[in-house]
């Protein structure tokens, strides 16, 4: 390890292992070829981490890890760090008058939700296997070539090719709104026109979809007493946010940090 492009970190006194940098290293984007700037941003990340952790400990704060998504529960160093957040950080939430100054900045900004029907053919893979991943890519943008060139014949190739059950129905998955899929599937939604055919393959955690929008309801927009409890809970995380920032920005200004250099990158 070059100590010199990698220093040691130091957080108050407890010196961090190189592993916990390395591991953070794989959540932080950085230039290809750059491995220096993804180890400082890990570095940063894992000293804000261990210096809450030593606040929240100082302040002997009991770990209570909550439920995060069903049978996903927090670690201990997640309830700890939530626990002292929730202890530190608080905001009042906005006055009605600040909540309708919002919306009046642009109505157009909150609309409902739009509602989409939509069909696809799905190519089943896992996509942690290479070799299966690769086949159903093949096979996904044989079928999207095929489907742009004769778009009429979408049912009847869900019908022979998909392997979701939606087959039966020549691919037709109804009526959709946000939430009701997968998020890697729900992103391109978005971005399709009525009558649509996505270009290329979409990868989900269930393999490859050719996706056909088949009918767009745009959301409408909003009168403010529909939008006004989307702008609160927007304007309060947004303020909390900023005091979450503010309160580790005053833990690292009272710290001894080697290691970690938190100008901007």
């Amino acid at each position: 390890m070059n100590s010199a492009l990698f220093p040691e970190l130091v957080v108050n006194g407890e010196t961090v292992p190189h592993t916990e940098i390395a591991a953070e290293t794989q959540n932080q984007e950085a230039p290809a070829g750059k491995p220096g700037i993804a180890w400082r941003k890990a570095a940063n990340a894992v000293a804000i981490r261990t210096l809450l952790l030593q606040e929240a400990r100082r302040q002997k704060i009991e770990a209570d890890p909550h439920e995060v998504e069903p049978g996903r529960f927090e670690t201990d160093e997640e309830a700890l760090i939530r626990g002292l957040l929730e202890t530190e950080v608080d905001v009042k939430s906005p006055t009605d008058d600040e909540i309708k100054a919002e919306w009046a900045r642009d109505p157009a900004r909150f609309r409902s939700a739009p509602l989409w029907e939509v069909s696809h053919i799905l190519c089943a893979c896992d996509p942690r296997d290479e070799e299966g991943r690769e086949k159903a890519l093949k096979k996904a943008q044989f079928l999207t070539a095929t489907l742009l060139a004769k778009p009429s014949i979408f049912a009847s190739l869900a019908k022979k090719e998909s392997d979701c059950g939606s087959k039966e129905a020549g691919g037709s998955l109804g009526q959709l709104r946000p939430g009701d899929s997968v998020p890697e599937f729900e992103q391109v939604l978005f971005d399709l026109e009525q009558g649509q055919i996505t270009a290329e393959p979409v990868l989900s955690r269930h393999g490859y979809h050719i996706v056909r929008m088949d009918a767009l309801a745009e959301g409408q927009e909003l009168p403010f007493e529909a939008a006004k409890r989307s702008i609160m809970l927007a304007m309060e995380k947004a303020a909390w946010t900023r005091a979450a920032q503010a309160y580790v920005q005053k833990l690292i200004e009272g710290a001894e940090i080697s290691g970690a250099d938190f100008k901007p990158i």
